[in-house]
């Protein structure tokens, strides 16, 4: 029955082998939570500050950096892309980072032009996305070229696990499959084939609100030096982080491990807070080395061995007498544990300046945070790399609250 509905929907094979993936794990009663006796703390991870490699602007050529821009900001009262906020003067989000790969490609010359840039985007993004970058068509070519859409899944019925039916608003029989969705999205609409026969081979994936993540010349040689399948950049986690996931390793295999609060069994929710025993947090600026991601998808009949991620809503989450389903997801992150040899690098919070709220946007804003000359947006240096606290009661919830 899911299989029939996702074909008369249209997902491609990719996508359709990822569901049911997850699906075959929730029927399979799959454990979904990873308990702390399994687990220790991640230690002696390397810092950014202390590498010592010298940059080598050849490899920008080999690079593609791609935006997960599919988020509507709905919480901050959003109906289109929030990549479209304005972020400072007149400045959005895709404005700087549009400029940001357009400096680069200006400052190092035959390597800088060949760095690929693309967004993946969503179904409710896409088209806002590519009719706002047409003012830059001819500094980084066809906006068409410029995007692949992240997949849609079925949302199951949680009493019997069937597809869930709900005919007032089909819509809503469907849910993002989480940005774990990115490995499938790649395969499915060709961009992963496409890139590596464009010659592509180290891809640098951050959120679009993430105006802290840039392409970094320097993370960039160390990531090819090293031979690593895949890098995750993490921060040191503080008391604001506790909520948040935090990188471990398996006590069975010794491989690293992403675990979410999604993951956290409520009897560890003391110790997966505690930022003294479990130091740092994904900041979800990844590093993948694309041939080898093809090879571990290729070797998983197409898809990414990911940690399920099962959320339990209701079919309409405005209604919540409506039927119980399950959301099936999976986070990019969590491939750290797909890959043998991954490795993850410490890194200032200067790489961490996301937008999830209205406090966030008004910080970005203010005189706190300054523009470089290379476009990026960074903590003015008198404030010692503290950013401020914010708190704007609800009457501010809303973008459009704001002056």
């Amino acid at each position: 029955m899911f299989q029939a509905k996702m074909e008369r929907a249209g997902l491609n094979e990719a996508a359709r082998s990822a569901f049911m993936r997850n699906y075959d794990q929730l029927v399979a009663g799959a454990k979904t939570t990873i308990a702390e006796d399994e687990i220790e703390p991640a230690q002696n991870i390397p810092s950014l500050r202390d590498l010592n490699v010298r940059p080598q602007p050849k490899l920008l050529s080999q690079a593609v950096v791609v935006k997960l821009n599919g988020g509507l900001g709905t919480g901050m009262g959003l109906e289109k892309a929030k990549s479209l906020l304005r972020v400072k003067g007149e400045d959005t989000f895709l404005d700087f980072i549009a400029q940001q790969v357009i400096g680069m490609r200006s400052e190092f010359g035959a390597a800088g032009r060949d760095l690929s840039f693309t967004f993946m985007n969503s179904f409710s993004t896409s088209e806002d996305t590519k009719v706002y970058l047409r003012k830059y068509e001819n500094k980084v070519g066809p906006v068409a070229a410029l995007e692949f859409v992240q997949n849609k899944s079925p949302k199951v019925r949680a009493s019997d696990l069937s597809p869930v039916s709900w005919p007032k608003d089909p819509s809503l029989e469907w849910c993002p499959p989480g940005h774990g969705d990115l490995y499938p999205a790649l395969l499915g609409s060709g961009t992963l084939d496409k890139l590596l026969q464009e010659g592509k081979r180290y891809m640098f994936v951050s959120n679009s609100d993430n105006l802290g993540a840039t392409m970094d010349l320097k993370l960039l040689t160390h990531f090819a030096e090293s031979k690593a399948p895949f890098m995750m950049e993490v921060a040191t986690r503080t008391e604001a982080d506790k909520k948040g996931g935090h990188l471990c390793r398996s006590r069975k295999t010794g491989g690293l491990l992403l675990r979410e609060s999604a993951q956290c069994a409520e009897e560890d929710e003391a110790a997966f807070q505690n930022v003294e025993v479990h130091r740092f947090f994904n900041t979800n600026n990844l590093w993948i080395d694309l041939q080898q991601l093809k090879a571990t998808m290729e070797s998983n009949g197409g898809s990414m061995p990911l940690a399920l991620i099962k959320n339990k809503k209701t079919v309409d989450p405005r209604d919540k007498q409506s039927t119980e389903v399950f959301q099936l997801e999976t986070a990019m992150g969590a491939a750290i544990e797909s890959f043998e040899g991954a490795t993850a690098i410490l890194v200032d919070r200067t790489r961490f300046a996301p937008v999830k709220t209205t406090n966030d946007l008004l910080a970005m804003r203010s005189d706190a945070y300054v523009v470089t000359k290379d476009r990026r947006l960074e903590l003015d240096s008198q404030r010692g790399g503290v950013p401020p606290t914010i708190k704007l009661d609800a009457r501010y919830k809303f973008v459009d609250a704001l002056v």
